[in-house]
């Protein structure tokens, strides 16, 4: 973590924050969260992310307290993100890196990390069976209390749902490549509205093959050829191995969604 941040639009010293200033956030859970992509001072995606956060937050309107509605906006997060990019020479105005948004309590923070380690490729050899339920709309959104995600982080999980439809992994959404197709699950089964997911779905193809939503079984994994694991850090990573099952075409579906995502955030500035 990074010691600039910014609460509200004011540039502020992580060690000057006060915890009670965020009791609902930290103690209960009762916030959202965002992390995006800065690169060369940029963020990814920006419009986005604050559109689902702002979802969120309308959402819990009843036990979620929102910031203001002013610095919620693409503009008020853009001019503080910069304003903090400058005031600290260990990020300057040419930060890459990685930006997080949390709002609760009547407060949005910002705040900075570093990019972690390059990662070309993941594998997800553990299930996590029947720990979703179908339809729950909790699971849609990126709550500060996120400990089921948290707990398997690092452990190669996915997750199913009672029926045994393949739901996400802990820190992204996934895409099988089955037949001659790119399959995502329906957001109902549950998973997250991640923005990388939304990208490639509005895209529609990766080169020849269409973009869907459809359920995956745990007695389709036969089928599967290729599984890329998105979020908006990675971006898109390969899964060559699939709960013991070897994906040769991971890595060529990764490339090919990495190349749209890029040009899609080229397109959006």
């Amino acid at each position: 973590m990074m010691d600039t941040v910014a609460v509200n639009g004011e540039v502020r010293r992580w060690e000057e924050l006060r915890l009670q200033d965020f009791l609902q956030s930290f103690f209960f859970g009762a916030g959202f969260f965002e992390t995006f992509l800065v690169t060369g001072g940029v963020p990814m995606f920006l419009e986005r992310h604050l559109a689902r956060l702002r979802s969120s937050l309308e959402a819990h309107a009843a036990c979620v307290r929102a910031p203001p509605e002013d610095v919620l906006t693409a503009r008020s997060v853009l001019d503080s993100l910069h304003r903090c990019l400058e005031a600290d020479a260990s990020l300057g105005p040419r930060f890459t890196g990685v930006g997080k948004l949390v709002a609760g309590d009547g407060r949005l923070l910002l705040s900075f990390r570093e990019l972690p380690a390059p990662q070309a490729h993941t594998v997800l050899d553990a299930l996590e069976d029947r720990c979703y339920r179908r339809g729950d709309p909790t699971l849609r959104h990126k709550s500060i209390s996120y400990l089921r995600q948290y707990a398997h982080f690092g452990r190669g999980t996915v997750f199913a749902n009672e029926a045994g439809e393949l739901c996400e992994a802990p820190n992204g959404n996934l895409f099988f490549l089955v037949g001659d197709a790119v399959v995502t699950p329906p957001l109902e089964v549950p998973c997250l509205p991640g923005i990388i997911r939304s990208v490639l779905l509005e895209e529609g193809r990766l080169g020849d093959m269409p973009v869907v939503e459809r359920t995956v079984g745990r007695e389709q994994l036969e089928d599967v050829r290729g599984c890329v694991l998105t979020n908006s850090v990675s971006l898109a990573l390969a899964v060559p191995r699939l709960l013991g099952r070897e994906l040769p075409g991971s890595h060529m579906l990764a490339e090919r969604a990495r190349v749209v995502v890029r040009e899609s955030a080229r397109r959006e500035g």
